[in-house]
């Protein structure tokens, strides 16, 4: 069945807490706004909850929708990719933010709240992670390859004017400042991406599995969430993490070493590695999660990218409920959706194809 959560209409409107129906005046402008030519009948409230790393593109997403839709508004509380999949499975929110895909256990359990075919993943929002760092005196982006950034997040390079650094960096002065590696104290998308780069690229240098929580034989400073891992970093002298690169601000960042050059984070960098990596198997048919390819020497390329998914039902409970959050999906992969986010955000918009794929699997969300 789907989730047992209720929406509650605006206005005076209301409906029980295991979800009655939605059934708004079609025939008033008062319940709708005008909207080329047309009056939206929107209305309800979404709760939904996940990562972080896309918290600035989603406040652009509910903010623009509730422009579209007046009566309808979407609540997104930024609790971690962790708990996102958490409270979605739970019936507590409708749709999930996660940097990170639903294991084969987390999607059978979906089939609780979502109906036969569970639920689907849409990379709505790509971007970049950076490796960030903030160095007095050092105004400039440096290099590393895959190795070295792994021997520094393990604790084994511990100064910046380390030999590996400084033959990556000619005619740089790097001072001799200890390094402060900070990462995720919370269940994190942002980490699993991160150490899956690393266990891949890096080769036996980064002996531990891929995770969202950062290895515990690992001593290093941590912080909750983007905003905390950002700030911990800026207010450190030597300190380095991993971030959205959209929430990194005025902090240095890692070119990676890929194929023989050093490639800077960019936004076309990351979707085209989305667009051309392979489709996890095995869960919903209208599934979009992709197993990224994180140790390409493709020229050009950036590896640490992120798709943070937005994961929904394919069976709502009710045609209201469904109507509602399929309205939502459709306007974040919009084209106008895509380009909001990325300006507020930084990300990278959806390419024509992966919108087109997009549309078609949003538009099988149904009502049980």
């Amino acid at each position: 069945m789907a989730p047992a959560v209720a929406i509650l209409a605006a206005s005076s409107l209301a409906l029980s807490a295991c979800g009655g129906a939605n059934n708004p005046d079609t025939g008033s402008e008062a319940n709708g706004a005008e909207n080329g030519g047309e009056v939206s009948e929107l209305s309800g409230t979404i709760n939904a909850g996940g990562a972080s790393s896309q918290e600035t593109a989603m406040t652009e997403w509910t903010q623009s929708f509730a422009e579209i839709h007046p009566n309808a508004q979407v609540n997104y509380a930024a609790v971690g990719s962790g708990g996102g999949r958490e409270g979605f499975l739970s019936g507590e929110y409708l749709f999930a933010g996660s940097d990170a895909a639903m294991d084969d256990d987390e999607y059978e359990a979906s089939k609780e709240v979502c109906g036969p075919d569970g639920a689907f993943h849409v990379p709505a929002y790509i971007s970049p992670i950076a490796v960030a760092y903030n160095v007095e005196g050092v105004d400039t982006q440096l290099n590393m390859d895959a190795e070295t950034i792994a021997r520094v997040f393990a604790g084994e390079i511990t100064s910046w004017d380390a030999p590996e650094i400084a033959e990556q960096n000619d005619g740089v002065d790097l001072p001799s400042t200890p390094i402060t590696v900070v990462h995720r104290s919370d269940d994190s998308g942002t980490t699993e991406n991160f150490t899956e780069y690393l266990h891949a690229a890096a080769g036996d240098v980064w002996e531990w599995e891929p995770d969202g929580g950062w290895p515990s034989d690992i001593t290093a400073e941590s912080a909750q969430q983007t905003s905390g891992v950002v700030s911990t970093t800026s207010d450190t002298d030597g300190a380095i993490t991993y971030a959205d690169a959209s929430q990194i601000g005025g902090l240095q960042s890692v070119a990676v070493g890929v194929g023989g050059e050093y490639v800077p984070y960019s936004a076309d960098a990351a979707s085209n590695a989305v667009a051309s990596s392979p489709r996890v198997e095995g869960q919903a048919p209208n599934n979009m999660a992709v197993e990224l390819d994180r140790d390409t020497e493709e020229a050009g390329a950036y590896p640490i990218v992120l798709a943070a998914y937005s994961i929904f039902c394919n069976q709502y409970e009710d045609e209201a409920t469904a109507d509602l959050v399929r309205a939502f999906a459709e306007y974040i992969v919009s084209e106008e959706g895509q380009q909001a986010a990325s300006e507020a955000a930084g990300n990278a918009p959806l390419s024509a194809d992966l919108r087109a794929e997009a549309e078609d699997a949003i538009s099988q969300i149904s009502a049980g």
